[in-house]
């Protein structure tokens, strides 16, 4: 199939450049960026009025969890996940988490996300709906232990049935992540392990670290050193371990990730909701860090909307810092772009001959956006996810003028209210 995007703004390249051109799309790949193209498509979108840009990567998320948005917000991050989070969680069956998964994917697509890196349980029956959906998903079982050797058996079990699922489906678009879930609650049995099967297996890892001060305090009390030294004496770190949060680094953390070439997944909005504190962001891009961008889980958000979430990186470093300069829109627009696909080691995030075509169609044609003095600092200060018009993933069209082709809309949204009333 061939797609013509035609008369559009276009965010070209590895820089960004906002040029005027048509965008020709065969097969699931960019193949011709320029002014007036004279051939003919299958299927042609006047963009006239429209910014085309690199799709969004959510590098992480938790999108089973828009089940539970709005149900116990304004609590610290422990008293959220002991006291109303995991004793939801406990009531989860497989077909629950699968209606939580249409839920998110169909945010997602109406927002112009079109790679999402999620950690939950059952990703088997997520990856059902990431097929389904068109999405790219990266998805990873979250592996809980905490010290039990019987339970670590089973976790690394329950992750080669999933990963072995989850190939099963013989997608492109669909991968397998290693997921322990965070230090403080895995063995140190089982993060090596988890590093020994992600290099037999060359799959990436992706973990949360240093998200609160409690965990910290922790960890310290436990190893007598922060959770980045212990992942990094115990071999755990390197370029396919992509760790979430980060708030809590130290000069010699970032160091340490630096030197490993470890991505760090920003989530500011969970961060702020939760109080979790403000992640060093300018000291980890100054030392070289890859720097990607995340929602979370939609009950710590309270949405998936990549958009929205730009603006609050660029804002909420601003202000810490007391610095206008800091995060400024087009480094934060990379962090939702180009450096979410290259911690996933995805030839996508940039519009350009011969990436993957992962595309956002922007509506500008709105009072909010208007006039078009700065295309990338619109997106980043003035847009939400409701201005996405069009969104492709892998040269196949989700959503067009605002109409989801791939998913039942309406039933999902029916689905999720009456999968609430049962849980409640």
């Amino acid at each position: 199939m061939s797609i013509l995007i035609r008369n559009g703004t276009v965010i070209y390249g590895e820089n960004f450049d906002v040029v005027k051109a048509d965008v020709l799309i065969e097969g699931n790949r960019i193949v011709e960026v320029k002014r007036r193209i004279n051939e003919g498509a299958d299927v042609v979108i006047d963009a006239a009025g429209r910014v085309v840009s690199p799709g969004f990567v959510n590098l992480h998320t938790h999108s089973p969890m828009g089940l539970f948005r709005g149900l116990a917000d304004d609590l610290p991050l422990m008293d959220w996940l002991q006291k109303h989070i995991w004793p939801r969680e406990a009531k989860l069956t497989p077909e629950y988490i699968k209606v939580g998964a249409y839920l998110g994917a169909l945010e997602m697509i109406r927002s112009g996300t079109t790679t999402f890196l999620d950690m939950y349980f059952h990703m088997d029956k997520v990856a059902e709906v990431v097929l389904e959906s068109g999405l790219r998903g990266y998805l990873s079982y979250g592996m809980i232990d905490l010290g039990d050797p019987d339970k670590t058996e089973r976790e690394l079990r329950e992750a080669l049935r999933e990963m072995k699922a989850i190939e099963g489906l013989n997608s492109e678009r669909i991968s397998f992540v290693f997921g322990p879930h965070a230090p403080y609650t895995c063995s140190i049995a089982l993060l090596k392990e988890v590093r020994r099967l992600a290099a037999e297996h060359s799959k990436l890892i992706t973990i949360h670290v240093s998200e609160t001060m409690a965990e910290i305090g922790q960890i310290t009390e436990r190893y007598g050193k922060s959770p980045v030294v212990l992942l990094d004496e115990i071999g755990f770190l390197g370029s396919d371990v992509i760790i979430a949060h980060g708030v809590w680094l130290d000069s010699r953390d970032v160091q340490i990730l630096a030197r490993n070439g470890v991505t760090v997944a920003h989530n500011p909005a969970s961060n702020m909701k939760l109080a979790s504190g403000v992640m060093p962001l300018q000291k980890l891009l100054n030392a070289g860090v890859n720097v990607g961008l995340g929602t979370d889980g939609s009950a710590s958000n309270n949405n998936l909307d990549m958009l929205e979430e730009m603006k609050l990186a660029a804002l909420l470093h601003k202000v810490h810092n007391l610095d206008p300069t800091v995060a400024d829109a087009r480094t934060v627009f990379r962090m939702a772009t180009l450096n979410g696909a290259k911690a996933l080691r995805l030839n996508a995030g940039v519009i350009k001959e011969g990436y993957l075509a992962d595309i956002a169609v922007i509506n500008f044609n709105k009072p909010h956006l208007r006039p078009v003095n700065n295309v990338i600092s619109h997106i980043v200060y003035s847009a939400n996810g409701n201005d996405v018009e069009t969104t492709i993933v892998n040269g196949k069209i989700l959503m067009l003028d605002g109409e989801v082709l791939t998913l039942n809309e309406e039933k999902i949204l029916s689905e999720a209210e009456k999968t609430i009333e049962r849980l409640s």
